[in-house]
């Protein structure tokens, strides 16, 4: 897609006119999946069950074990466990480019009509079919909207996906992008049975002992700079291994050092493998970490966003709180 995006109407359209008139559907969202992407891969796939089509939903590494009672009988595969595979349409939730889909990719032929659904103001509107809105709280958000234009019934299942969404990418309906439609929303579907209290508790409360050890290990290596405007932790490929973790257990982590009172942006480096290092950054506002997340090939929101970076830990702190700090020089 290229040019000005269509009117929001319009592309609702489009993307309606693409999911009833196809059939065979891959849908997949992000690597490294967090609640917005396995909740928004969920809806879809009973997006297109209510609309009698066919699907599979695939993530690099499958559903994180953190929303396995979400899907219920529902599976996310796993796409290493999944021979080479071919669809009529694909659907992509999400996802700001189309490199963050991973080894997913392989089962996409260069013309296979492929919907990009998303949220991330980064996105570039790759794909046949693009349904983008960058002021959206979530995914969840847009595809609530598509819903209503699918004229398809809410219950409480689809309910509690679209809710889902929204909960964990306004932090709990605390973060910058909790808006009055968010929160209208937000009502109507705890109106069809969503269980609010039980779900924040799930997912943004509780911790595993490994994610508890983790914390230890990040906490320690805690450093500020730019007068304590700059804060970050890191976690080394070695702890990781140690302590048998995933990214799942990680996911929170750079909040603890966005947090701190004085902070204005925080940072999380994960050595994933030797030489590989992703990097959440978190702002408060004041400083726009998709631009510095961009720089490195990643992306995201004003607030929140992620890139990799190759080379050593200490290469990664180095380059990226260099690009970071630059907001204060």
């Amino acid at each position: 897609m290229s040019g000005r995006p269509l009117p929001l109407a319009d592309q609702l359209d489009a993307a309606c006119r693409f999911l009833r008139e196809g059939d065979d559907f891959l849908v997949a969202a992000h690597v490294n999946p967090d609640g917005d992407a396995i909740s928004s891969t969920l809806a879809v796939g009973e997006i297109l069950r209510r609309l009698g089509k066919r699907y599979t939903l695939i993530n690099e590494t499958g559903n994180p074990p953190k929303f396995a009672f979400l899907a219920g009988d529902r599976v996310i595969e796993d796409d290493s466990l999944q021979p080479n595979l071919a669809f009529s349409r694909v659907v992509t939730v999400d996802c700001a480019d189309y490199d963050r889909l991973g080894s997913v990719r392989r089962h996409i032929l260069p013309d296979t009509p492929l919907l990009n659904i998303d949220h991330h103001p980064t996105n570039d509107g790759f794909g046949t079919v693009a349904l983008l809105q960058p002021e959206a709280a979530a995914t969840a958000q847009i595809l609530y909207s598509l819903i209503q234009k699918l004229g398809l019934e809410w219950d409480k299942e689809l309910a509690t996906f679209v809710y889902t969404g929204l909960l964990t990418d306004t932090g709990g309906f605390r973060y910058a992008n909790t808006t009055p439609e968010v929160m209208a929303t937000a009502s109507e579907l705890l109106g069809w049975g969503v269980p609010g209290s039980e779900l924040a508790e799930r997912l943004l409360e509780r911790l595993t002992l490994k994610q508890v050890r983790l914390l230890q290990r990040g906490l320690s290596s805690l450093s500020f700079s730019h007068g304590g405007r700059l804060a970050w932790v890191s976690v080394s490929h070695s702890d990781i291994q140690e302590l048998e973790a995933t990214s799942d257990d990680l996911e929170n982590l750079v909040n603890y050092p966005r947090n701190i009172e004085g902070v204005e942006v925080g940072l999380l480096f994960k050595e994933i493998k030797p030489g590989s290092v992703k990097v959440s950054l978190r702002s408060a506002g004041t400083v726009n970490v998709a631009e510095v997340a961009r720089l490195f090939g990643g992306g995201g929101h004003v607030r929140a966003a992620g890139c990799t970076v190759e080379g050593s830990l200490e290469h990664a702190v180095e380059r990226v709180t260099g690009e970071a700090g630059k907001a204060w020089s």
